[in-house]
C-alpha cells in the first residue's frame, strides 16, 4: 500500500513499536522517534512497526 505523506502527517505506531522505542534511553528517545518517522515517510509506510524500529536501530549502529 502506498501513501502520500508529508512531514506534518501523523504516523500510527503499533503498541509493540512504542514498547521498543521505550527501550531507547529517555535523552535520545525524541531523536530516535524523529529518525524512525523520517524513514517511515521516506519508505511511504503509514504504520511504524517493531521491525522498522529495529531496522533504524541497526542502520544507526546502536
Amino acid at each position: 500500500m502506498i501513501y502520500d505523506f508529508h512531514l506534518t502527517d501523523e504516523l500510527s505506531w503499533t503498541p509493540e513499536a512504542e514498547a521498543k522505542l521505550r527501550n531507547v534511553p529517555f535523552f535520545a528517545r525524541s531523536q530516535a522517534r524523529q529518525r524512525i518517522e523520517e524513514m517511515a515517510r521516506a519508505s511511504q509506510i503509514a504504520v511504524v512497526t517493531p521491525e522498522l524500529v529495529e531496522q533504524v536501530r541497526l542502520t544507526a549502529g546502536q
